[in-house]
């Protein structure tokens, strides 16, 4: 079994290879991050909605004028949706 990744002397039983005890001290697990395969797609889909469009927009859905809008709000990090858009 492996060793602790922190105190290099208990075996690692807990997750991010480290032991029961450096696991649960206060700041220990924060130094080391987590190699479990959904953690990094967990923080990218967090409930964070981005500030909407400044303005809306006059295109017409389906259009490219409509699709060049939608890219320059990405872009900007805005909502793709204005309430006012067509």
């Amino acid at each position: 079994m492996n060793q602790c990744r922190h105190c290099r002397r208990r075996p690692a039983n807990r997750p991010r290879r480290l032991c029961w005890n450096c696991y649960y001290a206060p700041g220990v697990r924060d130094r080391y991050p987590s190699a479990a395969q959904h953690a990094s797609k967990q923080l990218a889909t967090a409930n964070v909605e981005p500030p909407p469009p400044e303005e809306p927009t006059a295109a017409q859905p389906g259009t490219p004028a409509k699709v060049t809008v939608l890219e320059q709000r990405v872009a900007a990090k805005r909502g793709l949706w204005h309430p006012d858009d067509r």
